[in-house]
């Protein structure tokens, strides 16, 4: 009895095997098995012995077709995105308004978004891939539809910085890859990069609604343009920083750093504690690299058509111990640049920045901003700019911002003082 009870136990232990195996697409013959065993009924003696290592033969078998089959499945699902990519983005809404005193503009268009409540948005994709654990390929994908109005770029300086102006159509915004060399150094290399996304020390902790008013004043030492470039940084542990980088405006066309190229070489020195940091950074800019006009006068952005320009900016930062206080974080920032312009060839800027946080709810923000475009010295209007907002976190992925801006410009039609004045709410929705 014991024996047939053996032989009982294995036939169904094939037998709920089997069903599984043919789902799985693994093909068996039934009639072979069923003539084995019959057989080997006749032909031979089985002990305990001989059954055990037979069955556990098959059992093995059966199992590793199985895991084989479940492994597959999981690669399937596995694949359909790399476990070593991340993706985050977000999506802005901006509803606002500004209006100018100016009505000697030429730009038609212009003139009719004066005073008119406009709506846009902005939509980011930020992908991280990393190849050896330290690494990262960083790719940053966007769209928008914002045009004229609260995002002119001209001499008002009012270009918002969460807004993105490419017609609703979706674009590579930027893309480039950096990896660590030894524990202290860093690299980078990109098609479509910014010289301050390479600096080893953070400029200013402001955080700012209007473009103007990023990297503690986005003037001449720190205006950017995307373009091919690299750089390289380092960092020690006591706090000091070293950098240096160069993009080349379409640097796929005419060559990296050529005389065919305008060419901005970047090198900053930086010391940061955990409450405060100071840095300085010197960017010659060549081949008549003109600056952006986030922060600039139109005469104050203004360089020869083929020449260059050396730009120094000195900047600092301080934050309490605890946010929720009455005392803010400071931001503070000035420019000087120097072109081989045949006139006045100097032209300054200074920018201040506080936040406070957690004031009246937890994760709230108060920003208030107050700098000079870079101007000439010499020139007919002292341009002034401000911002001053409140940003409420509805939840950990919405946040409201509601903000007022404004200041005065060199109105270009008449050549005296202008004043401008806007309004207007983001609302950003992390994912």
């Amino acid at each position: 009895m014991k024996l047939f009870q053996q032989l009982l136990v294995a036939s169904t232990a094939i037998g709920l095997f089997a069903p599984v195996v043919a789902q799985a697409s693994e093909t068996m013959n039934l009639e072979d098995m069923n003539s084995y065993v019959r057989k080997s009924s006749k032909s031979q003696r089985f002990d305990s012995k001989t059954f055990i290592n037979e069955v556990s033969e098959e059992l093995a078998t059966l199992k590793g077709r199985v895991d084989g089959l479940e492994a597959n499945q999981n690669n399937l699902e596995a694949g359909g995105f790399s476990d070593t990519t991340t993706l985050d983005g977000k999506a802005v809404f901006t509803i606002g308004s500004f209006d100018t005193d100016d009505s000697g503009t030429t730009d038609d268009d212009t003139d009719d978004l004066y005073g008119k409540i406009q709506g846009m948005y902005s939509y980011t994709m930020n992908l991280n891939t990393s190849f050896t654990g330290d690494d990262n390929l960083y790719v940053r994908i966007k769209t928008g539809n914002a045009a004229g109005g609260a995002v002119l770029k001209g001499e008002e300086n009012t270009y918002v910085s969460a807004a993105k102006g490419s017609s609703d159509a979706l674009k590579v915004d930027k893309i480039w890859y950096t990896t660590p060399v030894g524990e202290s150094n860093t690299i980078w290399i990109g098609p479509k990069i910014e010289n301050y996304y390479m600096h080893a020390t953070t400029p200013s902790i402001y955080k700012p609604v209007l473009k103007a008013f990023t990297l503690g004043g986005n003037a001449a030492a720190y205006g950017a343009s995307t373009s091919p470039g690299a750089g390289w940084a380092y960092k020690a542990d006591n706090g000091f920083a070293v950098s240096s980088n160069f993009t080349t405006q379409s640097g796929q066309s005419t060559g990296l750093l050529t005389d065919e190229g305008k060419t901005s070489w970047a090198t900053q020195v930086g010391f940061t504690q955990d409450n405060y940091s100071v840095s300085a950074i010197l960017n010659q800019k060549y081949n008549g690299w003109a600056d952006t006009s986030y922060f600039t006068s139109d005469d104050g952005g203004a360089r020869p058509g083929d020449g260059s320009s050396t730009n120094i900016g000195l900047r600092a930062w301080w934050r309490p111990a605890d946010t929720g206080t009455a005392t803010p974080s400071i931001s503070v920032g000035y420019d000087t640049s120097e072109t081989d312009a045949t006139g006045n060839s100097n032209t300054t800027a200074y920018f201040v920045g506080v936040n406070w946080q957690d004031i009246f709810s937890p994760d709230d923000r108060i920003g208030i901003a107050y700098g000079q475009p870079q101007t000439h010295e010499d020139d007919p209007v002292d341009p002034t700019l401000y911002e001053i907002y409140y940003e409420y976190k509805v939840n950990d992925s919405i946040t409201v911002t509601p903000t007022i801006f404004g200041g005065t410009y060199n109105e270009a039609s008449t050549d005296v003082e202008a004043d401008m004045f806007g309004y207007l709410v983001n609302t950003t929705f992390k994912f």
